[in-house]
């Protein structure tokens, strides 16, 4: 099973996964939010009107364009500046159990193991 998630048909669970981590920040959130309403700007605008840092900014676009939810493309300006422009893609991420389980099937990336002192713990808890 495929999900469709921006404009594209994603093929694995591990890119559901990307993209649900990459919207679990609240600064890209409002990243994402600032460049739905305000449309396509350059990074330190965007800094501006999201009110972080451009080096903090640029750690969450990175991560928001690995998940393919913007994409970036540094143009020149008619002074001759290098601007990097940001724009959401258009993706549409549909989430139930459903699809969650369809997902799982596909992940390539292991749960994380418990290591002895937390496997101890949970078989001294009484309920």
């Amino acid at each position: 099973m495929t999900y469709e998630t921006w404009g594209v048909f994603v093929a694995t669970g591990d890119q559901l996964l990307m993209a649900l981590s990459a919207l679990a920040n609240s600064h890209r959130l409002r990243i994402l939010a600032c460049l739905t309403t305000k449309g396509r700007t350059y990074i330190s605008q965007l800094a501006r009107d999201v009110g972080i840092s451009r080096p903090l900014l640029h750690l969450h676009l990175q991560k928001l364009e690995d998940a393919g939810l913007v994409t970036g493309k540094l143009e020149l300006s008619s002074d001759g500046k290098a601007l990097n422009f940001f724009e959401v893609t258009d993706f549409n991420i549909t989430l139930n159990p459903s699809s969650i389980a369809d997902a799982v099937k596909s992940l390539t990336t292991s749960p994380p193991k418990a290591d002895a002192d937390t496997l101890s713990q949970k078989g001294n808890q009484h309920d």
